[in-house]
């Protein structure tokens, strides 16, 4: 295609993000000419897939980062409130296209899961006791429930009680949680979208993103299959490509871009591979966050249903790669470093030692050392259950900041 070909929305990436943009536009534009640019040869085989994410939905019901502890004890709720209602209008969202037809089957994308949030030791069953009182303040939490009980806590996750040494243990629970598999909730979408015409290009990787002088955008993509390059130019685009986002913000070269960059995370996790094992966890469980910890390395034993297939998860683990996407580049790191946001990389890096440590120990873990973290939550574990596997790929964003030269 040698002259740009007009269209209204590129949407780049064809993840969560762009197919609930898509889908949005789509209802409210029926005219809309969109096209969605994906390098990779599926739709959702990033952070969106199911092996990639945690699948909570975010709801707060049992990440306990989103409710911090004050110096003075208090427990802080405004953060997990806001996402537990952004958390209902996805509901409301999926929801409305379901009974619009848009969405089909949706046993296939999300399924009632209890969330649980799990501490043990003094101060730590202090501070879960006082978050639940916070948020018992809030109707979206009223369903939670509190106890000490070590049977209790048996009858809601009983392979984490059993011969586990006597001491302090609290958890909350909240029976109405799901789990969120984004992979076929995306391709669900995509197939929505692409049937009322919406345009998805696959293996089609963005080489160039500029503005035009009247504001528009010229994108031009090369076909990874055929080589071939098109141009498309149009009024909006939106750049979800998670990791590789960083990139292309920087090609665009806008002011608002200047100042970024980003610090790559890797995970793994721990799968059992033993059926019956799994089948004896029914829940989602999150504990407290190491200090130092990225938030995406929160520990929880998970219970995931994907493709109609049940799956127990521990981790993640943290590590680091220098990719900013699981099939992206080593170089990706390199490649974002740029005069404008050396200084807040460098300031951000210094200001964040603790989360450098904690990677460090993460990637010097052995096997052993995993499992003694998998123990934590499963006293009684056996290490031939369990397999390691590669989790997904998260890039903490590092801006520009007046006062203290650079934010993580």
């Amino acid at each position: 295609m040698t002259q740009p070909h007009p269209v209204d929305v590129v949407l780049i990436g064809s993840g969560i993000m762009s197919a609930t943009l898509g889908i949005l536009l789509a209802q409210l534009r029926p005219d809309l000419r969109i096209v969605t640019l994906e390098a990779l040869p599926r739709v959702a085989a990033e952070s969106s897939d199911a092996w990639n994410n945690a699948g909570t939905g975010h709801a707060a019901f049992c990440e306990l980062n989103y409710t911090p502890q004050l110096p003075d004890g208090s427990v802080q709720t405004a953060k997990a409130i806001s996402i537990n209602e952004q958390f209902q209008h996805s509901l409301q969202l999926w929801s409305t296209l379901v009974e619009r037809g848009l969405l089909t089957s949706p046993s296939d994308f999300i399924h009632r899961v209890p969330h649980m949030s799990f501490v043990s030791g003094a101060p730590d069953v202090t501070f879960l006791r006082r978050r639940f009182e916070a948020l018992q303040k809030s109707p979206l939490f009223n369903e939670m429930r509190y106890t000490e009980d070590p049977a209790e806590i048996a009858q809601w996750a009983p392979l984490m009680m059993q011969d586990r040494a006597p001491g302090p243990v609290a958890a909350t629970r909240v029976d109405s949680g799901t789990d969120v598999d984004f992979g076929a909730l995306t391709r669900k979408l995509f197939a929505a979208l692409t049937a009322a015409s919406t345009e998805l290009l696959l293996q089609h990787r963005v080489t160039r993103l500029r503005q035009n002088p009247d504001r528009t955008w010229q994108i031009t993509a090369r076909n990874l299959a055929s080589n071939a390059t098109i141009r498309l130019t149009t009024r909006f685009v939106f750049v979800g490509a998670g990791g590789g986002a960083l990139t292309l913000l920087q090609q665009a070269g806008i002011p608002e871009g200047r100042g970024y960059g980003g610090f790559p995370v890797s995970g793994q996790w721990l799968r059992c591979t033993n059926p019956a094992l799994a089948d004896r966890h029914q829940a989602k469980v999150y504990g407290k966050a190491a200090v130092g910890a990225p938030p995406m390395s929160v520990p929880h034993l998970d219970l995931r249903l994907s493709e109609g297939k049940k799956e127990l998860l521990f981790g993640p683990y943290a590590g680091f790669s220098t990719k900013f996407l699981k099939t992206g580049s080593y170089l990706d790191l390199v490649r974002s470093v740029r005069p404008n946001n050396l200084y807040p990389l460098l300031k951000a890096g210094a200001d964040n030692m603790s989360l450098s440590k904690y990677l460090v120990g993460q990637v010097m873990q052995s096997p052993q050392d995993r499992f003694e973290a998998l123990k934590t939550f499963i006293p009684d574990a056996n290490m031939s259950d369990w397999k390691l596997e590669i989790a997904g790929q998260r890039v903490q964003i590092i801006k520009r900041d007046p006062k203290r030269g650079g934010i993580l």
